[in-house]
């Protein structure tokens, strides 16, 4: 195992589980709330979910990608097939934003205009909660044009980092947030107005939001429906346009559907594409399993 590799501490959600990783190795802390999900299933081959296979996938992270290693992989292989990370990437070389923020384990919030960056470090991520410093991703995010908010704590603050993108003569900036921090979508579209710019909200990581988060989620651009039910039941109804039936995504504004019509001119795979009087379409069998609530 690399466990010696680890850097720092981390936390991260997975699996709607929350983890540490650190020097000491791999702690599930919390239950996971999903038992079965497509996603997990076909990128770790793992069934059934429980605290055990939720600590082998992210065992799998660091062993095979470096994940909070100082040896992190940066490849820019696509790996889901309507990730937010694949879909900054698309828009930023299509010229449609002109920087992304997004999070990177070992540096924090991270702004940048390098689509291969974006894609290098979403490819295996989900849910981070917090991070520290790893020195040698720092280096690597840099080198690759982009730009570490704060070096010094690696902290997490995505309403800052549009703010420094928005400094740096940004324009239209696209920034990614997580469900348990979704509160921050609102500071985003407030600093939005205040600077008279243009803003694209992704929120991603969804699978634990509760009904208070969903109010600010509302006011995203495109938002992934993660394993939640209640962001099925209370966001797809709203969504202009759904991408995917097991794991949707939904495109929330008219310059959120402009976004998902951009990538998906891009996209090799075969796609069925019908209108519908209503949202969200299910595909039942294939969907994520919610653990049962007492």
């Amino acid at each position: 195992m690399h466990h010696m590799r680890i850097k720092g501490e981390h936390e991260i959600y997975c699996c709607g589980a929350r983890v540490r990783i650190s020097e000491k190795g791999i702690k599930v802390l919390t239950e996971p709330t999903v038992v079965y999900c497509p996603l997990h299933e076909t990128l770790y081959g793992i069934k059934k979910i429980d605290a055990e296979a939720v600590r082998k996938s992210v065992e799998k992270k660091i062993s095979g990608y470096g994940f909070c290693c100082a040896n992190r992989v940066f490849d820019s292989e696509s790996v889901v097939a309507y990730g937010a990370s694949e879909m900054i990437r698309v828009w930023l070389e299509k010229g449609l934003i002109d920087c992304a923020v997004v999070v990177c384990e070992g540096a924090g919030t991270v702004i940048t205009t390098n689509g291969k960056l974006v894609q290098s470090i979403g490819a295996r991520l989900t849910g981070i909660v917090k991070t520290s410093p790893i020195h040698e991703i720092i280096e690597r995010v840099e080198a690759e044009d982009g730009v570490v908010l704060d070096k010094a704590h690696a902290s997490i603050d995505q309403v800052e980092g549009v703010r420094r993108a928005f400094d740096q003569g940004f324009k239209r900036v696209a920034v990614s947030v997580a469900g348990f921090q979704a509160n921050v979508i609102s500071d985003i579209r407030k600093l939005e107005t205040t600077a008279k710019a243009d803003v694209s909200v992704f929120s991603v990581c969804n699978t634990c939001v509760d009904r208070a988060q969903v109010k600010h989620i509302v006011k995203a651009d495109i938002a992934w429906a993660s394993a939640s039910k209640v962001l099925r039941e209370k966001i797809g109804t709203t969504a202009v346009l759904q991408l995917g039936a097991t794991i949707p995504v939904y495109a929330l504004t008219e310059k959120g559907k402009r976004l998902v019509w951009a990538y998906l001119s891009e996209f090799k795979d075969k796609l069925v594409i019908f209108r519908t009087s209503r949202l969200p379409y299910q595909a039942e069998d294939r969907c994520p399993k919610l653990k049962a609530v007492r």
